[in-house]
């Protein structure tokens, strides 16, 4: 079979990007020369590696296992890359980072720092719910993952990097907002937002929750942290959010943190990879750029909680 390396970008593109338009946009080429590269890569196979079902491709067994290829050669390539401006003293090379929606408030701020460092390095930021940066993970389609919950069924290289404290919040004019201590029991009667099942906020909450005895009112599910915010400013219900969301204050935009009794839950922030997969060399030095600011993060996020 001969393919060009610029062939298995196109496809690999096509498989990520699920059409034939959105791949040849991905690489700036002209759909009808991504549609004829693509043909003769099927035609060079000897067997469909793809079908259109409606006006999106789907991948054939050996569709994905050309990607999955592709994926693993184009990986190897880069990290290559990366060694060789290594060994010519060179900062740059490209970083593919996935993190889940929550990590926002405080990734670009570590990442700008990274950036006043090193220029010349291309960043690729993904920001996803837990699912997402799971199957990233699966795929190894970036160099690391931040989240809170990493899957316990993949072998992963984890370092734990940053607090990740979650509080119970409520409207800033609620009656439960004057009190100076809770319980959960004085919380029976009200409604909860919480965040969708699978996040890791929601798997935090819903295990405290179970190993208290306390079932929340659930009233609404949402995947967005700010939705949840103006949904409990608006006086919907109370919620569990990271202290991350309320850029570390106890009060912000018409919320308040209530001090309720085993609040804040402790949870943290993980920097994950594949094992068995070398980190690049700008990988490395990105992962020792988390785990030296983490101390100056945590301390911003605690004095305000």
């Amino acid at each position: 079979m001969n393919t060009t390396f610029r062939q298995l970008r196109l496809f690999l593109a096509l498989a990520e990007q699920g059409s034939v338009s959105a791949a040849a946009r991905a690489l700036h080429v002209t759909q009808p020369t991504a549609s004829m590269q693509l043909r003769e890569i099927q035609e060079a196979a000897g067997l469909p590696l793809y079908t259109l079902v409606g006006r999106r491709v789907q991948l054939t067994e050996a569709g994905e296992a050309l990607a999955a290829t592709a994926r693993r050669m184009l990986d190897d390539w880069i990290d290559w890359e990366q060694q060789l401006a290594a060994w010519k003293g060179l900062a740059s090379g490209r970083l593919r980072v996935a993190v889940v929606s929550t990590a926002k408030y405080f990734v670009p701020r570590l990442l700008g720092s990274f950036c006043a460092q090193y220029p010349d390095i291309d960043i690729r930021l993904e920001v996803l719910n837990r699912d997402g940066v799971v199957q990233r993970l699966r795929e190894q389609r970036d160099d690391l993952a931040i989240m809170s919950m990493p899957p316990a069924d993949l072998a992963l290289d984890d370092a734990v990097f940053l607090p990740n404290p979650l509080v119970l919040i409520a409207p800033g004019d609620h009656p439960l907002a004057q009190a100076e201590a809770l319980t959960l029991d004085d919380l029976a009667g009200e409604r909860f937002i919480l965040r969708e099942r699978g996040s890791g906020t929601r798997m935090a909450a819903d295990a405290h929750f179970r190993a208290a005895g306390f079932r929340p009112q659930l009233r609404l599910e949402l995947g967005s942290n700010e939705a949840i915010k103006e949904a409990v400013a608006g006086g919907l219900g109370l919620s569990v959010l990271s202290a991350h969301t309320l850029h570390g204050r106890a009060r912000e935009h018409g919320v308040q943190v209530l001090p309720v009794a085993g609040f804040p839950l402790t949870g943290h922030w993980h920097v994950v990879h594949r094992q068995g997969r070398a980190l690049s060399p700008v990988a490395r030095v990105f992962r020792a750029h988390l785990l030296g600011q983490a101390g100056r993060v945590a301390a911003e996020v605690a004095a305000g909680v």
